[in-house]
């Protein structure tokens, strides 16, 4: 799978919802586990590999950040579940939950970097590729992550998070790339 850079149509559409649990989806999500490994990423959507769809995956298990979790009541062990499989997520941050900034990317903007104001907590229900039900509790950056990839289901991307400011500092690049993407579509067969 190819990953879409910024400027594509499709990571503005706010994916479709998963009804069918089967080979299809599971090998979309095999799919986008190789492509985040192979682009070294922590968490990538459908939407990023050309599939406007509520499917994204997520895997921490590299990273050396603190966060902390539970899923579905329990502190399993991240290599019993990740690479996770996220279908049709609901997140709620619960009220007067703290943020933080902290600087983004995103493997939809190559080398573009930016401050982000992020919750420090998130619960997520959402099934896994087979269809079952799950509750994740998450902190700091797993919590980021969910968010920053439940975003991209519903075609927000992590620009549209800066505050002006920052936003100003890489405008330059992100218009560079939207050009480069405009350029790559025109010259595709």
């Amino acid at each position: 799978m190819e990953i879409v850079h910024y400027n594509d149509p499709v990571l503005r559409r706010k994916g479709e919802k998963i009804t069918s649990y089967g080979s299809e989806l599971a090998s979309l999500a095999q799919g986008m586990v190789e492509t985040m490994n192979r682009a070294q990423g922590i968490g990538l959507a459908a939407q990023q590999v050309g599939h406007p769809v509520q499917v994204c995956v997520v895997d921490l298990r590299s990273t050396e950040a603190e966060f902390d979790w539970k899923l579905d009541g329990t502190k399993t062990p991240l290599d019993l579940f990740m690479p996770m499989v996220i279908v049709n997520p609901k997140l709620t941050v619960a009220r007067k939950t703290p943020a933080e900034v902290l600087e983004e990317g995103c493997l939809s903007f190559p080398e573009i970097r930016g401050n982000v104001e992020r919750a420090l907590s998130v619960t997520a229900k959402y099934n896994d590729q087979h269809g079952l039900p799950h509750v994740l509790e998450c902190t700091g950056l797993f919590a980021r992550c969910i968010l920053h990839e439940a975003d991209h289901l519903n075609g927000v991307l992590f620009i549209d998070r800066m505050t002006k400011p920052v936003r100003s500092e890489i405008d330059e690049a992100v218009k560079a790339l939207a050009k480069r993407t405009r350029a790559a579509k025109a010259a595709a067969p």
